[in-house]
């Protein structure tokens, strides 16, 4: 035999009481007396009453469901990104709807387009390494849908967005490795088209300024994140007269290609030439060579902070408090030495 889920219709019925009665109870209203209140909420509990989440859509135009775009999960930073999405989500009592982009900007349209279809309230992303139009987010305001950019952000200043500040954090690296005697320092940048590798060549180039050094570009190599492409780069600097002392890569995973390059060029890793990175992946520290150091960008840190602000954005919507004015949060990112 079938059971039927509970309604706020039956509950009504067995307490003798009006159906709005019990819809206002459950939902704490003011003007129901505390008898009623725990009455209603005990037989619901007794039958596992679940509020109907069309209905509640329906009645507050909310779904409680927040869209999330990352270009992949399998990373480590994107998972670590999630999980504080998440962690902040529940606190809110909101739940993810995520996708991924595969770092295309053509599916990054598509899933955000199943997202507006879903009609979630508010979006979370991280860009793919190609976009560099944003027509199909800044469309989601004709649908009151809020959004906000985390990590791989555009270089917009209309918009929320929360993110390391990678400009400081290069030029403290380059710093850091004068300081210990490299003085030819390559550097091993993500695609032009992301913001991210721009302020990593403005702080790249920023540092070797300040080292009273001319800036050669012919050090200067960029990589669409695949290995064949980090391994061209890698050809690139090796081939130079005068080899780098020491190399900086885009990130953990760069990292790991660009030395499996020189390893097998027979290139003594961080003797002959230094690698360090960014992003601080865990992963690293199960390497063989890991870098001497890496820029932690706090992955976790910048998710909770992403979600909280879009809960704020949200919030201050429903409550018609003045629009809250454009948020740039920039995370401090910290050199962590792994010698």
């Amino acid at each position: 035999m079938e059971h039927k889920l509970p309604t706020v219709k039956e509950i009504a019925r067995r307490l003798n009481v009006s159906v709005s009665t019990v819809s206002r109870a459950l939902s704490d209203h003011p003007r129901i007396g505390l008898g009623t209140k725990i009455k209603v909420r005990t037989l619901a509990k007794e039958l596992n009453y679940e509020p109907n989440a069309k209905a509640i859509f329906f009645k507050q135009r909310k779904t409680f469901i927040v869209g999330v775009v990352l270009p992949y999960i399998r990373e480590e930073f994107f998972s670590e990104a999630i999980s504080g999405i998440e962690a902040a989500a529940m606190e809110h009592d909101y739940t993810i709807l995520f996708g991924q982009s595969y770092d295309n900007p053509d599916r990054e349209k598509q899933v955000v387009d199943a997202m507006k279809k879903q009609r979630v309230d508010g979006l979370i992303i991280s860009l793919s390494k190609q976009t560099n139009k944003y027509e199909h987010l800044q469309a989601l305001d004709k649908f009151d849908i809020p959004v906000v950019y985390f990590d791989r952000v555009p270089a917009m200043e209309d918009v929320h967005k929360v993110y390391c500040d990678l400009y400081q954090g290069t030029t403290e690296m380059v710093k850091w490795l004068f300081n210990r005697g490299y003085r030819r320092v390559a550097f091993i940048n993500g695609p032009d088209k992301l913001p991210a590798s721009k302020e990593r060549l403005k702080g790249y180039l920023e540092g070797v300024s300040r080292q009273k050094l001319k800036i050669d570009m012919q050090m200067v190599e960029n990589t669409d994140l695949s290995k064949e492409s980090t391994h061209l780069a890698m050809k690139k600097l090796l081939s130079l007269k005068h080899r780098p002392h020491a190399i900086i890569t885009f990130n953990d995973y760069v990292h790991m290609d660009a030395v499996q390059y020189a390893e097998q060029q027979q290139v003594r890793i961080n003797k002959d030439i230094a690698f360090v990175s960014y992003a601080n992946l865990p992963i690293t520290n199960y390497t063989a060579y890991p870098p001497l150091a890496s820029i932690e960008q706090y992955p976790y840190g910048q998710g909770k902070k992403a979600m909280e602000l879009l809960m704020q954005i949200m919030n201050n919507k429903a409550s018609a408090v003045p629009e809250l004015n454009y948020y740039v949060e920039k995370i401090t990112p910290t050199l962590v030495m792994h010698h």
